[in-house]
């Protein structure tokens, strides 16, 4: 990967197979050069999270890649994670950073605002994420605005995830104006997520 295009970003199924995924990351990460996984599991299940959690770190840091949690914030040490990914913008950065400390990873998902963006990373977040990209019946299936990430990429040095629904078009047009772009169900829905995530990045390339 070019050191001036835009890092792999990878975010888990909702629901995973201990006994299959754990060797298809391990697959993944062997191909391409990821920063960041994002454990999102659908589950509320304490003891599933901890052993999916336990399971991939292992995989994520032996390939030199940070892994955070989507929201479970108490679940970060005790995982032994890099950090928290929060999937709805609020007010808790600020404590967060303040309790986490300056070396944990506090990324926001702030949908298609650039206002929520922008109060984010002033209250403490490492980066933002946008989304979705591409059109989507998730949500309210308003995908966001190149626009925004043009600005940001000008204006502001927090860095920018570009997520949601991504397809080859879209990450050759926004591969200019973002910082990561964070790649799901567009390729671990696929026989074969490693071809499936070189399709993808082609651009990138």
């Amino acid at each position: 990967m070019s050191p001036d295009k835009p890092q792999l970003y990878l975010i888990t199924p909702p629901t995973i197979d201990l006994e299959v995924f754990p060797e298809t990351l391990a697959r993944v990460l062997d191909a391409h050069e990821v920063a960041c996984l994002r454990l999102a599991l659908a589950t509320r299940d304490e003891d599933t999270i901890l052993r999916t959690g336990d399971a991939l770190r292992d995989i994520a840091h032996a390939h030199d890649v940070a892994m955070v949690i989507s929201d479970h914030v108490l679940m970060v040490e005790r995982l032994g994670l890099d950090g928290v990914h929060l999937s709805e913008t609020n007010a808790r950065i600020r404590k967060l950073r303040d309790d986490m400390g300056s070396d944990a990873i506090i990324g926001a998902f702030c949908g298609t605002s650039r206002h929520d963006g922008m109060s984010a990373g002033e209250a403490g977040a490492d980066y933002i994420s946008f989304g979705p990209v591409g059109q989507t019946v998730l949500g309210d299936g308003q995908p966001v605005a190149r626009e925004i990430f043009e600005w940001w990429s000008e204006v502001i040095e927090l860095p920018i995830v570009a997520e949601g629904a991504l397809n080859l078009d879209l990450v050759e047009s926004f591969a200019p104006v973002t910082d990561f772009f964070a790649f799901g169900e567009e390729i671990w829905s696929e026989a074969d997520p490693v071809a499936a995530l070189s399709r993808l990045t082609a651009p990138l390339r």
